[in-house]
């Protein structure tokens, strides 16, 4: 279920409050939550996620990334999480884990990995991020 980009951090579809206590026994210190509020009415509420978390010993953090896109803000936000996780491997979840690898995919982008690097990750992992490929490419020039 949890699926590995990366050391730093894995994906998953969307989780449960069971979910967030395998999270803990297997090393993660943070759980990012991609997904908004009320998308569908099977998903658990962040809050019970973050309530779990909390006593899992886990940090959490909401950045939700609705139909409408990745934005400035939100690439910050996954790059401040993923710094804030103080080396212990990140899990971020959505409905399906492909919103919370491409948010990390344009995160990494712009703190100058490898567009090739970030794509073969995500590939791996069984995520396509060529959809934003282009945004990649451009970040990863701009970070130099």
């Amino acid at each position: 279920m949890f699926k590995k980009l990366d050391d730093t951090i894995s994906a998953s579809e969307q989780i449960t409050v069971d979910d967030v206590k395998k999270a803990a026994e297997q090393g993660f210190g943070m759980i990012v939550n991609n997904r908004p509020e009320g998308e569908s009415p099977d998903q658990t509420p962040g809050d019970a996620i973050e309530a779990a978390a909390k006593e899992a010993g886990l940090a959490y953090v909401a950045i939700p990334v609705g139909r409408t896109g990745f934005s400035a803000p939100q690439v910050a936000m996954m790059q401040k999480a993923m710094a804030d996780a103080g080396g212990k491997p990140v899990l971020a979840y959505c409905r399906t884990g492909t919103r919370s690898t491409l948010l990390w995919s344009l995160a990494e982008a712009q703190g100058g990995r490898s567009p090739d690097e970030i794509s073969a990750a995500a590939a791996a992992a069984g995520y396509d991020v060529s959809v934003i490929r282009p945004q990649l490419d451009m970040l990863a020039a701009q970070a130099g």
